[in-house]
């Protein structure tokens, strides 16, 4: 891999380190802190991922334009700014504008750090160089996690306020990383006139499902785990803060341990028969949070974490280095866009509804997203018969046929855009 491949690498698990500490225990501070009803404050969570979404598409933009290194810069300044103003917020109007900045800086750094991996990276090597971001990331999120757990303690506010002034400082590490290391991709085509609209991502008819595919998978899973799985684990489940945080740093070392491994299992292997098991692991998970809430609660949501975590490991294997290999290079980034406008969308949908169920019904929440996950993994096999054939299969390392496999869908994109378009 590419040197500034690690470089990169290395400034996300600083990063990830404060996303890790603060994040989980956000819903949990608005709430359980500050005292905003648990419905506002998931709509404070909603609020954040919306202002995400639609930044995100100007991001895609920006990074086609000016670069995913810059793009990013501004994005990593925005979330420190947003953090370091969360220990300011009493009431409820007052989470709302700081989840808008916090927003604008997920969205724009987030758009920018997936270019820009994708950018760096030959394409032989790239789910290894996605599973990689994954480790990385889960070095500094399962890390930062349990040191959160032990941190916060609700009876104690101040100690909320450190946590979000440490996750601000992560931020502007992550950027000078960047600004000081990490060099601009060098071999990044100029956009052609064609791909300066997101037209040609909405006429890709393949993408375009899977992006959908993706949201469901987001809000049903990744976004619950990072909202409302807490608030359940603690009310309904009667876990300790620190045992919640010993709950995510087993999904992180789960995941540091299983991710590249997993990667290259997956070479030569069918990516969407991976995404439907990932599916089925994640109804497993929730089922086994729903019944750890009636017995043997770090027992049985720990056994659900670990099935989560061998769904995660999939996810990152499949879902970045597909989106690549549909993608045109010089609309590489607005493609990244739409990919993270589902993702964000998911994380609208996920924690206000799910807030919502959870406040009315709790106990209906996860076999209803169980149910959700298995039909989401059955589109998934049903999607397989509409992948080019060469992005149907992981790429294996080394292959002779690789880099001309790759050359053959470039030469045959326009006709290949024009099936999927039908």
């Amino acid at each position: 891999m590419p040197r500034a491949v690690y470089l990169l690498q290395a400034g996300l698990v600083v990063n990830a380190f404060g996303n890790g500490a603060a994040g989980p225990f956000l819903l949990l501070y608005l709430h359980d802190v500050r005292r905003i009803p648990l419905g506002l404050a998931g709509l404070a969570a909603a609020l954040n991922a919306g202002t995400a979404l639609l930044v995100a598409l100007v991001a895609g933009s920006l990074s086609d334009r000016r670069g995913p290194r810059p793009t990013m810069i501004a994005g990593l300044a925005c979330s420190a700014v947003a953090f370091a103003l969360y220990p300011l917020v009493h009431e409820a109007w007052q989470a709302f504008p700081v989840a808008i900045l916090a927003g604008t800086g997920g969205g724009t750094w987030l758009t920018g750090q997936s270019s820009l991996v994708a950018a760096l990276t030959p394409p032989e090597v790239r789910h290894i160089a996605f599973a990689q971001q994954r480790v990385a990331a889960n070095v500094g999120l399962g890390l930062g996690g349990f040191a959160g757990g032990l941190v916060v303690a609700v009876a104690q506010p101040e100690t909320f306020t450190r946590l979000f002034l440490a996750n601000a400082a992560t931020f502007l590490v992550y950027g000078l990383v960047l600004l000081l290391l990490v060099p601009d991709p060098t071999h990044v085509p100029a956009p052609k006139p064609s791909a300066l609209t997101y037209r040609v991502v909405l006429r890709d008819g393949t993408f375009i499902r899977f992006a959908a595919l993706t949201f469901v998978f987001v809000f049903a899973v990744v976004s619950l785990l990072n909202s409302v799985f807490p608030v359940f684990a603690r009310n309904q489940g009667g876990l300790t803060e620190d045992k919640i945080g010993l709950l995510f740093l087993l999904n992180s070392l789960l995941i540091v341990v299983f991710q590249l491994p997993i990667a290259r299992a997956l070479e030569g292997r069918r990516r969407m028969g991976g995404f439907a098991l990932m599916g089925g692991l994640f109804a497993l998970c929730w089922l086994l949070v729903l019944a750890g809430s009636a017995t043997a609660p770090l027992l049985l949501i720990g056994a659900g974490i670990v099935a989560m975590s061998f769904g995660e490991c999939l996810y990152d294997s499949i879902q970045g280095p597909l989106v690549s290999d549909l993608a045109p290079a010089e609309a590489l980034g607005r493609y990244m866009a739409v990919s993270g406008f589902s993702w964000q969308l998911g994380f609208i949908v996920g924690p206000a509804l799910g807030a919502f169920i959870l406040g009315a019904e709790p106990y209906a929440l996860w076999p209803l997203m169980a149910g959700i996950c298995l039909l989401a993994s059955l589109c998934a096999l049903m999607l397989e018969r509409r992948l080019p054939e060469s992005a149907r299969l992981t790429t294996r390392r080394g292959s002779p046929a690789a880099g001309a496999r790759t050359a053959r869908r470039r030469a045959a994109e326009p006709a290949a855009a024009a099936r999927r378009r039908r």
